[in-house]
């Protein structure tokens, strides 16, 4: 029989050091479970998948909390190196805004757990939001750390937080987020293109995160029509018009984003995937016929291909145990 290749100690260190960033899994899975929930109320499509895929969220979502505590614990200089770096520590943002979709996950089944929930990652996004933003506002920045990362604490954060405020019986709470994600989006959006244009092209690890572009308008959109109600109005349709350009222009990079092999890094793309699926969804829900229903039924398929192979792809270097970074050391001179 042919013997593991791992040995104990790295099998313990790879229990302790999951980057932050791998929570954009959970984005993923919980809004393609969204997307089936509609869909499933939209063309009766069978309701077990969208509830089997939350299900499969909420346990990965439990697995990398536990991982990321342990982290804390353990393996605390690589916590604070994650912290403390200028682009990476973004992701911790996603820490608190899972837990938020989680309630989401949750609610149909125990509102009083999925409000506990969504209390404790609201205030936790929130609170990241604002110490990440108040560095930021302190300035001594550079042009290679500003990456579509930034919308990650306070504008993921905001509309996030809006959609399942709104979904959990809190509107008035949802309006205040949306609000806050609203404006970061746009301050940031300027930064972010002004970078892009102007400066040297991401480095092809840092490429996926481009992905994370696709998010803002598509999310805003569903986390605008969830604190409005009636035919959707123009400004919906606005910000799902922008969101399809994001898509295209992606479409357009895909040769150059895929010179970065496959890795977990590109989970960032599926939080807009499913999102722009979700609002085509949301906007046919609520009234919109005609094209918007052909969009809704491509986007939805696009979206379960997409995510689906990621989600492949992510399995496939778990198995080979290429998944997690190998553990730095406790050591920075080096």
């Amino acid at each position: 029989m042919r013997k593991s290749r791992l040995k104990p100690t790295v099998l313990k260190d790879y229990r302790i050091t999951i980057p932050a960033s791998f929570f954009s899994m959970i984005l993923g899975l919980a809004g393609l479970g969204s997307c089936w929930r509609v869909a499933a109320k939209l063309w009766h499509l069978p309701a077990w998948i969208g509830e089997a895929i939350m299900l499969l969220a909420v346990a990965i979502w439990l697995v990398l909390l536990l991982l990321y505590v342990s982290k804390w614990l353990w393996a605390r200089a690589d916590a604070l190196a994650e912290f403390e770096h200028p682009v990476l520590c973004c992701f911790i943002g996603l820490v608190p805004v899972s837990t938020v979709l989680v309630a989401l996950a949750i609610a149909p089944y125990s509102h009083a757990i999925a409000v506990v929930l969504f209390v404790v990652g609201a205030i936790g996004q929130l609170s990241f939001g604002v110490y990440r933003s108040g560095q930021l506002w302190m300035g001594g920045g550079k042009p290679e750390t500003i990456t579509p990362i930034l919308y990650l604490p306070t504008v993921a954060g905001g509309f996030v937080s809006t959609i399942i405020a709104s979904a959990l019986g809190y509107r008035e709470w949802g309006a205040l987020f949306f609000g806050a994600g609203l404006f970061s989006w746009l301050a940031l959006e300027s930064i972010i293109i002004h970078r892009l244009y102007l400066f040297e092209e991401l480095p092809k690890t840092l490429r996926p995160t481009l992905g994370i572009q696709l998010a803002p308008p598509v999310v805003g959109c569903v986390a605008y029509l969830s604190i409005t109600s009636g035919q959707p109005d123009a400004f919906a349709q606005i910000l799902f018009g922008y969101g399809l350009l994001q898509a295209l222009i992606l479409l357009r990079l895909l040769p150059w984003l895929f010179q970065q092999p496959f890795a977990a890094s590109y989970w960032a793309f599926t939080l807009g995937i499913a999102a722009l699926s979700l609002s085509s969804l949301r906007l046919v829900e609520r009234g919109m016929t005609g094209v918007m229903e052909k969009l809704a039924i491509l986007l939805f398929v696009g979206a379960n291909i997409a995510i689906g192979s990621i989600a492949l792809g992510t399995v496939r270097l778990l198995l080979r145990g290429k998944l997690i970074p190998l553990p730095t050391t406790g050591d920075r001179s080096k």
